[in-house]
């Protein structure tokens, strides 16, 4: 279980920062396509256009590949449901993400309130630890 446990945290390390790096990427996209909607003739919408932007937003790498690294984590993640309690895991994979999407957003420069981010974290990681001892 203690194995287990230490996979569920790295996944959900991995989860919150790709999270925080992809809404970047998301950014990065948006600006492109709004210069591009600007471009475009009025009235040119549809399902050809809106399949055409879905897969410029996969081949904008700075979506795509932490996209990618967030969907093998997903894939690592469903391989620690085999051997572990859902109970445990699930709690202790999501309030890791929460609290790992919050601290890469600060390092990646996102207006936050510091202070109640760190507090919060710190409750975070408090409920995981006792999720962690109770399944002891």
């Amino acid at each position: 279980m203690a194995g287990d446990v230490e996979k569920m945290v790295i996944v959900g390390l991995v989860w919150g920062a790709t999270n925080a790096v992809m809404r970047r990427g998301a950014l990065v996209w948006d600006r492109k396509l709004q210069a591009q909607l600007r471009a475009a003739a009025p009235g040119s919408r549809g399902l050809r256009r809106r399949l055409l932007q879905w897969i410029d937003l996969l081949l904008t790498w700075q979506y795509s590949l932490p996209f990618f690294i967030n969907l093998s984590a997903s894939a690592a993640f469903f391989h620690i449901l085999g051997g572990a309690p859902i109970s445990v895991a699930v709690p202790v994979t999501n309030a890791t993400t929460f609290a790992a999407t919050a601290v890469a957003g600060m390092f990646l420069g996102e207006e936050m309130r510091a202070g109640t981010t760190i507090f919060g974290t710190a409750l975070i990681v408090l409920g995981v630890w006792i999720c962690i001892r109770s399944g002891d």
